[in-house]
This record gives structure tokens, C-alpha cells and sequence, in this order.
């Protein structure tokens, strides 16, 4: 299969500095503590990514999920090693990010677009159901510095989806939305999956994980520790406490995958329901 992602020995590291004021930097130097330190976020990361499939990035808060998936994007370059994508890159990798806080709703549409690689014409074309999506009509000339946190998430993210992207981000973002609007984000990032598109998934919710990802990788201090199968994936990083509980894990994913495959036959009787007839 193509290759959609390549991070080769990536390393990502960050100064943490201690002293913040003269004063500050006056007295620790006088008790001879250090003015900084060195964090490593991320080091000598590596995994391949094939395209079409969707991952999900696993570990405690501080494991560099989120570093990664910003190198991933673009926003950071890492120390050493490399990174490289094939296709547009496109997603959520926090709230509120590439909106302006002074423009409407409106306005952040075509900003946002834009920064994600969409022509104005394409933008225009797929207005109306950005719009629709988001749910957000009766605030769209509103500034977005007065939208709630759960606003701002379903403005990018109703745009970010609609770019057609070949790689999708996205980092815990879903956690802002309500329940409905989470519910129709994982039903339009089941769509991606199955349209081909390769995802990668941040989440504390490793049930959603199981739900949209085929792959997990997870990361502690920094390192990668386990990649392969999410459920896998899953009980390395939460092993399950004994015998009961993972027979209680296989039930629960079995009625999971279940109540998924009647989702998608709900949405394919309801497609069909609204192809006008072949013959009257």
C-alpha cells in the first residue's frame, strides 16, 4: 500500500526555563539552581502509516501525543529525524485553532479554509453545508471571541472535515462538543475511514478509539512503546484488572461492532430511501 505518513527517528525537545524576571534569574543563580532545563517531548520516534488507515495515538497526559500529531501537521518541525506526508493535511488539533477571534463566523469560514488549502470557489461551493453542519446559523455573524469552547470546536471542525483531506488530525477536540454533536463527528469520521482517508486520532476516550481506529500506538515519556492492534493497544496501556473484566471488555466490543454494523446499515437503507426511483 502507499505510504501516507513516514516519521523517521523524530525527536522533539523543549527548554523549560525557571526564571522568568532579572530578579528571578538573580536569585537562582545566587542559590546556583538551574535557569533551565531540557523536556524531552518526543525521541526517536518512528512508524509508517499506510494510507487509508486510521490511528490512534495512546498514552498519559505529557506522553507527547499531541507534540507528535503537531509534527505530523506541520505546525512544529521536529530536532532531528524527519516527517513526511503525502496529501493535503487537514483537522482539529485544538480549539479554536486557524479562527480569529475579532472575525464573524462567516469570515473564519473562508480564514480557516484557506489556511487548510481551499480555493475561495470551493470554499463558496461548500458554504451551505459547512454551515449546516456546524449548526451555528444563528451566531454565523457573530465575532467568535463570544463563542462557547463547544462553538469554536464544531465551527473548525464542520470546516476542516469538508476540505476533502487525504490525512486527518484530530487531538481530543470531541471531549468539548455535547453528545449529539460527538455522536455526528464520529458518524462523519466513520465516513472518512471508509472513504479512504487516513486518520489520526488522539483521545482519553479509548473507547472511541476502538470505535474509529484500526491501529494504536502508544507513547510514554516521550517514546513509543506499543504499536499494533487498538485493542491491543488498549489493554497495554489499561491491562484489564482480571479474567471477569476482559470477558467483560470482548462483550462490550462485540456489542460495540454490532450496534456499528446497524449504523451503517441504517445510513445505507436511508440512502437508497432517498435515490429517486429507477422506474415509476
Amino acid at each position: 500500500m502507499t505510504e501516507s505518513i513516514v516519521i523517521d527517528a523524530a525527536s522533539k525537545h523543549f527548554t523549560l526555563r525557571h526564571a522568568h524576571s532579572i530578579k528571578e534569574m538573580t536569585v537562582r543563580a545566587a542559590r546556583r539552581q538551574s535557569l533551565s532545563e531540557r523536556f524531552v517531548a518526543l525521541e526517536q520516534i518512528s512508524a509508517t502509516i499506510e494510507e487509508g488507515s486510521s490511528v490512534g495515538l495512546m498514552g498519559l497526559n505529557g506522553s507527547g501525543k499531541s507534540t507528535l500529531l503537531k509534527l505530523i501537521s506541520g505546525v512544529m518541525q521536529p530536532d532531528r529525524g524527519s516527517v513526511r506526508v503525502r496529501g493535503r493535511v487537514a483537522g482539529l488539533i485544538e480549539v479554536g485553532a486557524g479562527l480569529h477571534p475579532d472575525l464573524t463566523g462567516r469570515e473564519n469560514i473562508f480564514l480557516n479554509a484557506a489556511i487548510l488549502g481551499m480555493s475561495k470557489a470551493e470554499t463558496r461551493a461548500k458554504f451551505d453545508a459547512i454551515i449546516d453542519f456546524a449548526e451555528i446559523d444563528q451566531f454565523l455573524d457573530t465575532q467568535v471571541k463570544f463563542y462557547s469552547s463547544g462553538m469554536f470546536m464544531r465551527l473548525g471542525f464542520s470546516v476542516a472535515v469538508h476540505t476533502e483531506p487525504d490525512i486527518f488530525l484530530v487531538d481530543e477536540v470531541l471531549a468539548v462538543g455535547d453528545v449529539p454533536f460527538q455522536k455526528k463527528c464520529l458518524k462523519r469520521i466513520r465516513r472518512l475511514r471508509a472513504e479512504g482517508r487516513t486518520l489520526v486520532i488522539v483521545a482519553h476516550d479509548l473507547g472511541t478509539l476502538e470505535r474509529v481506529c484500526d491501529r494504536g500506538i502508544v507513547l510514554r515519556k516521550g517514546r513509543a512503546v506499543f504499536d499494533g492492534h487498538v485493542e491491543a493497544a488498549v489493554d497495554f496501556l489499561n491491562p484489564p484488572e482480571d479474567a471477569a473484566d476482559r470477558e467483560r471488555r470482548e462483550r462490550g466490543r462485540l456489542e460495540a461492532d454490532q450496534d456499528e454494523r446497524r449504523e451503517v446499515l441504517e445510513e445505507e437503507v436511508l440512502g437508497l430511501a432517498a435515490q429517486p426511483a429507477l422506474f415509476d
